[in-house]
């Protein structure tokens, strides 16, 4: 299987998903279509999920996301809750810009919603003089 490499546009974000269980997406999402950008992400994931790295980290900088994107991304979660059910690692890296509290909150409520370790990651904003 190949590794899944996707451009952020202006309403999708930038993914990269990797065999060696480095997963990264970045950006805004709010995809006109839904189902043509998420599908190739949950088709890539449930092939993932047969032969998967010995440890998965899912690095997540979400700037802002819609209520499709957001069940999809609780969906892939999921997923990670099955891997450490068969016993391998996995781990949630949540990004976020310091002031924007609203997307600290929506990783908290994920956290709260799967058996998946998060860590919580400040991104600082550059300070204009």
């Amino acid at each position: 299987m190949e590794d899944l490499r996707i451009k952020a546009t202006s309403t999708t974000p930038k993914v990269s998903l990797s065999n060696n269980g480095i997963m990264d997406i970045q950006g805004k999402s709010i995809p006109d279509s839904e189902s043509d950008f998420w599908s190739r992400i949950s088709e890539w994931f449930r092939l993932y999920m047969f032969t998967p790295a010995p440890k998965t980290t899912f690095n997540l900088q979400i700037d802002y996301l819609n209520t499709s994107s957001s069940k999809v991304i609780l969906h892939l979660l999921y997923r990670l809750n099955e891997l450490k059910e068969r016993g391998f690692e996995a781990e949630v890296i949540w990004f976020f810009n310091e002031y924007d509290i609203d997307m600290q909150e929506v990783g908290k409520d994920y956290e709260h919603m799967v058996n998946v370790p998060f860590s919580f990651k400040i991104i600082q904003q550059a300070v204009l003089s």
